[in-house]
């Protein structure tokens, strides 16, 4: 079943819906959760409540890429449980140090629209791998020892990459005027 007969069964409210997003995305959307959490029951209890939001949202929401779509509410949600978690214990971890990674990149001054559009235009123009290590560890908040295993690189390789990534975005923002 494609995207567009998913969103179908959203419309007419038929909880098939939901069971074809599980078949389909859950595994994507349960690696999302458990990449910032840590921890497979509370993967779970997100992927749980990505459903219930994207029940929610569709109708009247028509996702072009319902992948992405409930990628962003899974993240969305496992980030909020994160902070929330974090506020109670103030330990520091995973998702803590990727995101502290970003804070070299001004908040931008325009809308979200516009700088997704930016961003996925500037990982378009970096090397295939190089956009892939960059949305690894972004976006599904992978270690970087993680990454490096998998490329086979060692962890300074994969820093550095990053590092200059991060401030050719931050030149491509102020560029654009975004910043």
């Amino acid at each position: 079943m494609d995207d567009s007969e998913i969103i179908e069964l959203f419309r007419r409210r038929s909880e098939d819906a939901l069971t074809e997003c599980g078949n389909r995305f859950g595994t994507y959307c349960r690696t999302i959760a458990n990449n910032i959490l840590g921890n497979v029951s509370d993967a779970d209890e997100c992927v749980n409540e990505t459903w219930f939001k994207a029940w929610n949202a569709i109708p009247p929401a028509k996702p072009e890429r319902l992948k992405a779509f409930l990628g962003k509410i899974t993240r969305n949600i496992a980030l909020d449980r994160y902070e929330s978690a974090r506020a109670k214990k103030r330990g520091g971890g995973m998702v803590e140090i990727a995101l502290e990674e970003l804070a070299d990149i001004p908040a931008p001054e325009s809308d979200e629209g516009e700088i997704t559009a930016v961003i996925n235009a500037f990982l378009r123009s970096e090397p295939a791998e190089n956009a892939d290590i960059f949305v690894k560890r972004y976006w599904y908040l992978r270690s970087v020892k993680a990454i490096a295993a998998e490329y086979g690189y060692n962890e300074n390789k994969v820093t550095s990459l990053l590092l200059r990534m991060r401030g050719r975005l931050k030149q491509k923002l102020e560029s654009e005027g975004l910043m």
